[in-house]
């Protein structure tokens, strides 16, 4: 290496420093500041009070650890800014202890915290005009490790506010993490001292043992790879207990410069056996790589080692192969290792067997369910009190955090996604989700999820089929504003309708017509001023019917005539107890007709929650994914609060809407085609929103199931389109029946208690007679009494075609809602009138004038008492029968002789 030209000061402050450094720790610091300068007596005790001031105690913070997700036993996910995991003294091998000490401190265990020897070196040879050399020992070192960390840790972007220029995180972060390891100038000179007396004082308080461990857990090695068991881990996928020497060797090298000697990046390699070695990116070839050379052509001329040997030693990361040679050499000069080890070791190849550690959602085994655990975390100030602090608990603090994730429902969920939903359709923003709740709970059990995940926007952009998007979640948990609720959302108003006292066998008309006016005593009513009509699925006409029918068969207009009888708001009031909003996180305000029907977008958790709430007895639990935080001692820390509110729901009410809710998936319900019939009983509801979006809600007492399948952007049908023989809008059946079906192995369920008889009651109400009036009165004064109308076929009477001549039932009660048959009469009956007791001859004369044109003697009974020509003692027909006229008329008389 050629020699450096000295000048005279340099020279001269070598030669001061060297005296300064060797009278006191006070002088110490005169000499490092200016080492030009003459050392007096009165600059010593000036220094030596500086030093004294300058603060002494350091405590070393806890480490910046990994946080992981754990789902049972398995691990989920890891977030860190620092990829570390800490051991204890014997979970190291020793030879690493020796590689490190060799190289960098070899008089570690002599010295008490400052090694004056090895810093007069240094400071020589910078003075001097030298190579520039560090000089610290290892507990400095690991002082500027702390500090560095500490840096790291506080860093926070700024906006300015505080008079002071803005600064992102990162930038932030560079100028306190160059603050921290400054060795330039006065400051430096100062940074340096701080460093020595931090590490006198740290001497004091911990043992060589525990300063030299907390190093090494401590260093950088390269990139996020920090501490000596992940760098084992990382570059040789050994844990740090069975590192070699020649592994030792190269790690305990690295720390020096950790990026440049990191061997996951290949940038050289001898390339001819001879002379010529590739060079650093910038072109140059360093002394470490000249030693290298050096090194390995003594131990071939020597006869220790063959030429291609000598080749295949450094391929690849020939300034890493430096430093560990030179590493080598320390050890083998300190008698850690034998020339034989030191010769093995040089001629052994750099082979790194490279073992990342993952972070984040991506490489998860379910990564929305993972994402949404980290929204959770970052929006919950169970994990601090700002965004930052949330952050921090998420990369740096260490956390285990206990998901309720299970894989055996994620799983099956994930693989029934597979099968039956492409994970894009071309045309059209296709999405599909599927998330399971434990009931009783609010446990999330598992989400599944048609895409694949991807947090890079540019990749989402290109390709429909990635998306970070959590379509199960909503803004805050998942990105998603949710969608189109459809018919599930008739579940509201199905509650207050009990909750009013009504009755699931109450008869209403269903049919459709023009949407009635509707109450809202929150935002004002709803007038249908314009006659609207809201059509059914499928264009039916609907029917008279009650609202279990109308459950069963998701009876648009049916649901219609029971919010007519309701309060809009009091509906919406629903929602929010059941833990719904907007996906936007706006409560739901029921202003119109169509928000009966499910217009509102909703995210399926908080659907899932609030049919949770029905099959759990009526008591609301909040969605929650955390079971448990521990933090790196193993120290219980808070949980997001997830609350479970008994008396959400009656037990009456949510068993009446459970009663409701099992017809749909039985025979002839909607919902029926997602039943696994695997003998667990079953609530549901299906949704269909203008062909947008299909929802498949499913439940037993123990575990609920919300399938969303449809547009996450767009308004593309879903009918009419088919995937694997499949139409689209069936998708939602198939992967609901996959997910609940494990749902009901693993967890089972109870069968669903019986609704109380006030809620599912024949209701009985006062029945006018309507004979007599017009068939529009009549069918007005019964539909007003709560009845449905039905017209017969006319009936003989004396009344025309627009008279109600019979009315079946009569006037009286019957039960509400039920339907009543009114018949027109035909104009050409008559009323058989009552003429029992008149002679005969009056009898038939009276019939005739009724109409009745024959009249005849049916029977005939001896009265001594009776007139000659006999008395009448009743008709046939009976008198006040409406008959035809034509009907013939016999007598039943008495005489004193019958003919």
């Amino acid at each position: 290496m050629p020699e450096n030209k000295r000048t005279a000061s340099g020279a001269l402050g070598g030669i001061l420093g060297l005296v300064g450094l060797s009278t006191a720790a006070g002088v110490l610091l005169t000499a490092a500041v200016t080492p030009a300068i003459a050392v007096s007596g009165a600059a010593a005790s000036s220094a030596i009070t500086i030093f004294d001031n300058m603060p002494s105690y350091l405590q070393p913070d806890a480490l910046m650890l990994p946080t992981t997700l754990m789902a049972g036993d398995r691990v989920l996910a890891k977030f860190y800014d620092q990829n570390r995991s800490p051991v204890t003294f014997d979970q190291v091998n020793p030879v690493m202890y020796d590689a490190i000490l060799s190289s960098e401190d070899p008089r570690y265990y002599q010295h008490g915290g400052v090694d004056l020897i090895g810093t007069t070196r240094a400071l020589l040879s910078n003075a001097s005009g030298g190579e520039t050399q560090g000089g610290s020992s290892i507990s400095q070192q690991y002082v500027k490790n702390v500090l560095v960390q500490r840096c790291e840790r506080d860093a926070k972007a700024t906006d300015g506010s505080d008079g002071q220029p803005a600064q992102t995180r990162d930038e932030a972060l560079q100028a306190c993490a160059l603050e921290a390891i400054q060795s330039d100038g006065v400051a430096g000179y100062q940074r340096k001292l701080q460093e020595m007396r931090y590490a006198i004082q740290l001497e004091k308080q911990y043992t060589k043992d525990q300063i030299l461990l907390g190093y090494l857990n401590i260093a950088n090695f390269g990139g996020v790879t920090y501490g000596i068991d992940a760098a084992a881990k990382y570059y040789f996928n050994v844990p740090a207990a069975q590192l070699n020497v020649g592994q030792a060797a190269v790690l305990a090298g690295m720390v020096q410069n950790p990026n440049r000697f990191r061997i996951d990046r290949q940038e050289g390699s001898i390339s001819d056996g001879e002379t010529s070695w590739n060079k650093a990116p910038d072109g140059s070839i360093d002394d470490v790589d000249q030693s290298t050379i050096q090194a390995l052509y003594t131990l071939r001329d020597n006869g220790e080692i063959t030429q291609e040997q000598l080749v295949n030693a450094a391929d690849g990361y020939s300034e890493t192969k430096g430093r560990q040679l030179y590493v080598l050499s320390r050890m083998e000069a300190d008698g850690k290792i034998t020339h034989e080890q030191y010769v093995a070791a040089a001629i052994e190849p750099i082979t790194p067997q490279i073992t990342a550690t993952d972070q984040g959602c991506a490489n998860s085994g379910a990564p929305y369910f993972c994402q949404y655990v980290v929204a959770t975390i970052l929006n919950d100030p169970a994990f601090g009190a700002t965004v930052d602090d949330r952050v921090d608990a998420l990369r740096q603090d260490g956390l285990t955090i206990q998901t309720t994730l299970d894989w055996r429902i994620q799983d099956a969920a994930q693989t029934a996604m597979n099968e039956n939903a492409p994970q894009s359709f071309e045309g059209m923003k296709f999405g599909s989700t599927a998330v399971s709740m434990e009931a009783k709970t609010g446990r999330i059990l598992g989400i599944a999820q048609n895409t694949k995940f991807t947090q890079d926007p540019t990749q989402a952009e290109s390709d429909p089929a990635y998306n970070s998007i959590v379509f199960a979640g909503d803004k805050d948990t998942g990105g998603s504003i949710g969608f189109n609720a459809g018919s599930t959302f008739k579940l509201f108003t199905l509650v207050d309708w009990l909750e009013k006292g009504h009755s699931l066998n109450e008869n209403l008309n269903g049919r459709l017509r023009p949407v009635p006016n509707m109450k809202n005593s929150c935002y004002g009513d709803w007038i249908n001023g314009g006659g609207t009509i809201i059509n059914n699925f499928a264009s039916d006409p609907g029917y008279y019917g009650t609202p279990m029918t109308f459950t069963k068969n998701s009876l648009n207009t049916g649901y219609l005539a029971m919010a007519a009888q309701l309060d809009l708001c009091d509906i919406a009031k629903v929602a929010k107890k059941l833990g719904v909003t907007r996906g936007d996180g706006t409560d739901i305000e029921m202003r119109v007709a169509n928000n009966v029907i499910g217009d509102d977008n909703v995210s399926p958790i908080a659907m899932a929650g609030a049919y949770a709430t029905v099959a759990n007895g009526g008591t609301h639990c909040q969605p929650k994914v955390i079971d448990k935080v521990t933090d790196s001692d193993g120290a219980e820390r808070p949980i997001p609060d997830r609350q479970c509110t008994p008396g959400t729901l009656t037990p009456e009410v949510s068993a009446a809407a459970a009663y409701a809710l099992q017809g749909v998936m039985t025979g002839g319900g909607t919902g029926q085609s997602a039943n696994p019939f695997d003998g667990t009983a079953l609530i549901g509801k299906t949704g269909t929103h203008e062909g947008w979006n299909t929802w498949m809600i499913e439940s037993s007492t123990n575990v609920t199931t919300a399938v969303w399948v449809g547009n996450w952007e767009g308004t593309e049908t879903l009918f009419g389109k088919y995937w694997n023989g499949q139409q689209l809008s069936n998708m939602r059946y198939t992967i609901a029946e996959g997910a609940q079906s494990a749902a009901d192995e693993f967890y089972g369920g109870d069968a669903f208690p019986q609704p109380p008889s006030n809620l599912t009651r024949t209701i009985q109400r006062d029945l006018p007679n309507v004979v007599g009036k017009s068939i529009d009165d009549a069918r007005s004064t019964l539909e007003s009494a709560g009845f449905s109308v039905t017209v017969g076929s006319p009936v003989d009477s004396d009344m025309g075609g627009d008279r109600v001549a019979a009315q079946n039932p009569g006037g009286g009660t019957a039960p509400a809602g039920s339907t009543i048959t009114i018949s027109p009469g035909n104009g050409q009956g008559a009323t058989v009138p009552d003429v029992s007791g008149n002679p005969v001859s009056s009898a038939r004369a009276a019939l005739l004038a009724a109409g009745f044109g024959t009249v005849s003697i049916g029977s005939c009974e001896k009265d001594a008492s009776a007139p000659a020509e006999g008395r009448v003692t009743g008709t046939n027909p009976a008198a006040g029968t409406a008959t035809n006229k034509n009907t013939p008329v016999s007598l039943s008389i008495a005489a004193k002789d019958c003919p």
